[in-house]
């Protein structure tokens, strides 16, 4: 009888274990794959499949592999269809880099009662909504104002040899929720370091012609111009203020101007010693993210290429987060996620970008911090904080005059 009892309990064991490998955990990634966006979006969701390969190989999340499934959003018109029409095939969903987007699918997830789990998308009203169905692991623009001021007063002060309160900064952003709540905390805090400040000066990203700004801002003569944008308007600006002749001592960029297209655009020649606040990339020091090397031979392995855009490294980052989130509730539903999500506490550098996890009362984590990064030769290379800065890194020269 013993004999009989125990070898039913082992088949039925392996019949559920065979279930939860015949049933996936599907997770819907709401970003761009088609039109200017598509190549940042593709390349975060890769940061997504990188994560999820990863982890399956591992034998996945409560026994369940886990499968990405792409719905394609380049307006948030199309974000809310990509999630009307996954969410009768997905457990829950995944996004995006574009706050907009985030905040016009997250809303959709809601009435389909699926979690929206935000890893990139950085507008502070994402969490400040309170929807019950959404949590962001990255940073929010708070985060990113944060250090691109840090950049100036910390950084770009540093190595000009002045005080921040000798410093007169334009601070300009294109005009999307994103840009805009980036640039309001911007201001807010330079002024409260008691920096110059002459803005905010908000542009649209859609503009084929960034002159007049330009113009204005140059007439102004500041000595640190700090833009925040998407990388098609970032480039436009660029060029256009070097054939203006617009030369001030520091430029600092915030969330773009980061990748092979800004280089490709600009040449390194003029790119070198301008500041850009961005995710963390893989170069960081490993006693800061304990695992970016290992990320860096995953994607290489995974794409044959070096990668694209740090959003890959917050994307799957974020990812990571996530699936210990559902390990932890058991469940994928949105209130047994986010009350299992609400007690996760691990210190900075607990992930491979030097993430931890702490998430406030509107779930936003606040242990997802950005850094600095330089263009040095060609390449982006992290210079602040110290504590990220890689072994044999140092800053150099902002090369503005």
């Amino acid at each position: 009888m013993k004999r009989r009892v125990f070898l039913a309990g082992t088949m039925a064991a392996g019949l559920v274990t065979q279930a939860r490998a015949a049933n996936p955990i599907r997770i819907g990634a709401i970003n761009p794959y088609s039109g200017g966006p598509a190549l940042y979006g593709d390349e975060t969701t890769r940061g997504y499949e990188l994560a999820a390969a990863m982890r399956n190989a591992s034998g996945g999340v409560l026994g369940r592999q886990i499968v990405i499934v792409r719905g394609n959003a380049a307006t948030p018109q199309e974000g809310m269809a990509a999630v009307e029409q996954l969410s009768g095939t997905v457990d829950a969903f995944i996004g995006t880099f574009i706050s907009a987007i985030s905040d016009a699918a997250s809303e959709a997830a809601l009435n389909n009662d699926k979690l929206y789990w935000e890893t990139n998308a950085l507008a502070t009203q994402l969490t400040a909504r309170g929807l019950p169905n959404f949590i962001r692991s990255g940073p929010d623009s708070t985060d990113f104002a944060r250090v691109s001021v840090q950049a100036i007063t910390d950084v770009a002060a540093k190595s000009l040899g002045v005080a921040p309160k000798d410093l007169k900064v334009w601070v300009q952003h294109e005009d999307s929720i994103y840009g805009t709540t980036i640039g309001k905390d911007q201001v807010a805090l330079l002024r409260k370091a008691g920096v110059q400040v002459i803005g905010p000066n908000p542009y649209s990203a859609r503009s084929i012609d960034q002159t007049d700004i330009i113009l204005r801002a140059r007439n102004a003569s500041p000595d640190v111009w700090l833009n925040t944008g998407y990388t098609a308007d970032t480039n436009l600006m660029l060029r256009t203020a070097r054939d203006q002749g617009f030369k001030p001592k520091a430029i600092v960029v915030t969330g773009s101007a980061d990748t092979f297209e800004t280089r490709d655009s600009l040449g390194k020649e003029y790119l070198e010693g301008i500041l850009v606040a961005t995710f963390p990339r893989a170069d960081i020091n490993p006693s800061y993210g304990p695992g970016g090397a290992e990320y860096l031979a995953a994607y290489r392995k995974a794409f044959n290429r070096d990668p694209i855009a740090p959003q890959n490294f917050t994307a799957y980052t974020g990812a990571l987060i996530l699936f210990d989130a559902i390990a932890l509730a058991g469940a994928t539903d949105h209130p047994k996620v986010r009350q299992a999500a609400a007690t996760m506490d691990k210190p900075l550098g607990s992930y491979p970008n030097g993430f931890g996890v702490k998430f406030d009362d509107t779930m936003q984590n606040t242990r997802a911090k950005p850094i600095v990064g330089q263009w040095q030769n060609g390449v982006v290379v992290t210079v602040y904080p110290e504590p990220a800065v890689p072994l044999g890194g140092k800053l150099v020269a902002l090369a503005r005059s």
